[in-house]
This record gives C-alpha cells, structure tokens and sequence, in this order.
C-alpha cells in the first residue's frame, strides 16, 4: 500500500463522509456536493474514480436501510431503462461534450424548478405520473451522472413532485442510484486507470462509509415530511448553483 499525503486524505475522507450522510438521509441523487471538496486536492477526473467504486460500496451499505419495501417499482420501471442508456451515452459523449454548456443547461432547468416550488410556498402539488418525463429524466440522470456525476437534479424533478412519502422518495432515489452507480463504475475506472496511491486512498476510506450512512439515517428518522422535503429543495438548489458555478468557471466567466 501506498499511503497518500495526510491532508489529500483527511479531505477525501470528509468529502466521503459527506457524500455517505447525503444517501443515509435523503437516498441517492446529492453526491456533486461531495466532489466540490475532493476537487481542492485533486483533479475532478481523478475525484470521479476514487469515488466511482466508493459509491458502489456506500449503495450496499444504505440499502441496508432502504431496503426493497421503501422501493417505488412503478417508478423505477420506468426510470431504470432510461437511466441505462443514459449512461451508456454520457460514456460516449465524455470525451467530446462541452462539459460545462451540460452543466449550465441543468442548473438553469434546476433552478427553474427550486423556484417555481418555493413561489408556491413550499407546498407539494402533486402531479401524475408521465411516462415521457421518467423517461426523460432517467435518460438525462444517466448522460449528467456519468460525466459529472450530478444525476441528482433531473431524477429530483421527476420524482418531487410525486409527492411520494418520505422513505420511498429515499428509498426509491438511493435504489436507483445504486443501479446507475454500478453501471457507471467500470467505465470512470477505465477512463482514469487509478494507479496504486488512489487505490489506497479508497481502501483507507472504506470506514467513513458505514459511519456516514448511519448518521444520515439518523436524521431522516427525526424529520418529519415536510422537512424533509424542504431540505431536499434546498440541496437542489445549492446542487443547481454549484453545476451553474462549474459551466461559467469552465467558459472562464468567474
């Protein structure tokens, strides 16, 4: 084993934590809030496949909480299809996408929606379900998780306005994720051909997966549904602003 430098590892164990406490609360979908902090000490290439395998791994441990039972099925036939090829596309598309015109067009639709939402209130409309918007999301989650993994917005905007319960809106966005995350694993691995001090880096974060999902599912259990629904817009937003950071830092605008 190749131990990393002490400060490259104390972020990515933070960065790690966070991302496990963001799926033990709220399911999958909120990893880019993760990656802004692995991004200070390594390039965001590198910071996707150090985490592409840990995400697999924080999956097995938070559908230990959201198991089968918490699980939409009517939606995830719908979404998992889409969200396949989306992911085989994004994979195509990685080297020659203008990465940062995705990400702007994402916050801006994200935005959009945050704020059509808080406008009315904070309250959930409830909408029926579209089989042309599951497939649209889960297509858009597959293409945006794959290059930047910010899956989280297109799949939030599907499914929010469902108005589902608390535990199957996280338990059917953290099986969904674990789907997408396992899909996408291989391809970030072969794109970034980690060498042995990354990989010793993601086996000395392995404890902080287990510890951070369990800290979130701590706090799901204490919150109520309008909360939890209130944080969830929230992080959408900050998940929006920070995609609209990334594209306008990326045309050297900021």
């Amino acid at each position: 084993m190749i131990l990393p430098d002490p400060f490259i590892f104390l972020i990515a164990a933070f960065g790690v934590f966070v991302i496990a406490f963001m799926k033990g609360a709220f399911g999958g979908g909120l990893a880019i809030i993760g990656i802004p902090v692995l991004s200070l000490v390594m390039d965001p290439i590198i910071a996707g496949a150090l985490l592409a395998p840990l995400f697999v791994l924080m999956d097995v441990v938070a559908l230990y909480y959201w198991r089968p039972k918490t699980w939409s099925r009517i939606d995830l036939l719908l979404l998992l299809p889409s969200l396949a090829c989306g992911t085989a596309l994004g994979f195509l598309v990685m080297k020659v996408a203008d990465r940062s015109a995705v990400a702007i067009l994402i916050a801006l639709i994200t935005l959009a929606f945050t704020i059509l939402w808080f406008r009315r209130g904070g309250q959930v409309v409830e909408q029926s379900r579209s089989k042309v918007k599951a497939v649209l999301a889960g297509t858009t989650s597959g293409i945006t998780s794959m290059m930047a993994h910010s899956g989280g917005p297109p799949v939030a905007m599907y499914l929010l306005p469902l108005g589902l319960p608390k535990a199957v809106y996280a338990g059917t966005t953290s099986s969904f994720f674990a789907a997408g995350n396992l899909m996408k694993a291989l391809p970030w691995l072969v794109l970034a051909r980690p060498g042995a001090e990354l990989w010793s880096l993601m086996l000395l974060c392995l404890p902080f997966i287990p510890v951070g999902v369990w800290a979130g599912f701590q706090l799901h259990e204490h919150i109520n549904q309008k909360q939890l629904y209130r944080l969830c817009y929230g992080l959408l937003t900050l998940t929006a602003l920070k995609l609209l950071w990334d594209g306008l830092k990326g045309y050297g605008l900021i």
